[in-house]
């Protein structure tokens, strides 16, 4: 059954009915066109699974606007025991494309800034996906924190920059709280994939592994809180910040001993991280 909001314009070819005719001149109107469509960027990166990936192209966006980057994620082949942790993580049966395209939608019609979907597809065999594929429309005027952070954090110290970057971190703790009061736990909550736009706005990318945990909900509730600990640079986030930004994500003005508990679990995680990071040579971010 189609997603509500797209409509089928070919065998389980999924389509935002304003960006069929963009699509369209592309020959984009059928999933065997979108695994032969090659007029893109790759987006290659040395740890993407061998039956993904990801490529970069542009569209005419809808109406009198300029042309729109998006980017497109393909599924060939995925093997069958990464299906069957997909399916039992969203106690489901549902093809990669079609998973991330439902996680995505519910969390935006939450709140959650996600990046728009506007066409996924999918091709099932007797039991297991075959392929499948979901095209996102590109965040305007934002960037990963990984990259970017506000001005105020580089700029110098003055007591108005200190004003913003509180203010910055109550917002960014403020955003985490809101995604995990879904249920949602992300499991790759990085800052690589939160976005920030030149508007104020939060925005969570690759949501292609999030879920609902039921039975282990804290024990992936500490895995994103800790990625998020360990990807903060050390030379903008102090141990205070890092305590603000707790103390903002509980939502009370003081901690209690289950809140402190919970802070050393997300440090002895972060650490573990960090243990294995150096083992492969890599900088850990907290620490510089």
């Amino acid at each position: 059954m189609p997603e509500r909001g797209l409509t089928e314009i070919s065998k389980s070819f999924f389509i935002d009915p304003d960006y069929r005719a963009a699509l369209g001149r592309l020959g984009l109107t059928s999933v065997e066109a979108v695994f032969s469509f090659e007029a893109a960027k790759d987006l290659a990166k040395s740890n993407l699974a061998a039956f993904r990936s990801r490529v970069r192209f542009e569209i005419d966006a809808p109406g009198p606007s300029q042309p729109t980057t998006v980017f497109l994620k393909r599924y060939n082949f995925p093997p069958a025991a990464h299906q069957l942790r997909n399916w039992l993580a969203a106690r489901a049966r549902k093809s990669c494309g079609a998973l991330e395209y439902a996680v995505t939608s519910e969390l935006s019609a939450t709140g959650i800034g996600t990046p728009k979907p506007i066409c996924y597809g999918e091709q099932w065999g007797l039991l297991f996906e075959k392929r499948s594929f979901i095209i996102t429309q590109k965040i305007a005027d934002a960037e990963a924190l990984e990259r970017r952070l506000p001005p105020c954090f580089s700029e110098r110290a003055t007591s108005e920059n200190l004003k913003l970057r509180r203010s910055f971190i109550a917002h960014l703790a403020s955003f985490v709280r809101k995604f995990h009061q879904t249920g949602y736990r992300h499991r790759d909550l990085y800052l690589s994939h939160i976005f920030y736009s030149d508007k104020g706005s939060f925005f969570l990318i690759d949501l292609a592994r999030a879920f609902k945990p039921h039975l282990l909900a804290r024990r992936f509730q500490i895995k994103d809180l800790a990625q998020l600990y360990y990807s903060a640079p050390g030379r903008h986030f102090s141990r205070t910040d890092r305590l603000r930004f707790y103390v903002g994500y509980a939502g009370r003005r003081e901690l209690t001993a289950e809140d402190k508990v919970l802070v050393r679990e997300v440090i002895g995680k972060a650490e573990r991280i960090a243990r294995r990071e150096r083992k492969h040579g890599r900088q850990v971010p907290f620490e510089g």
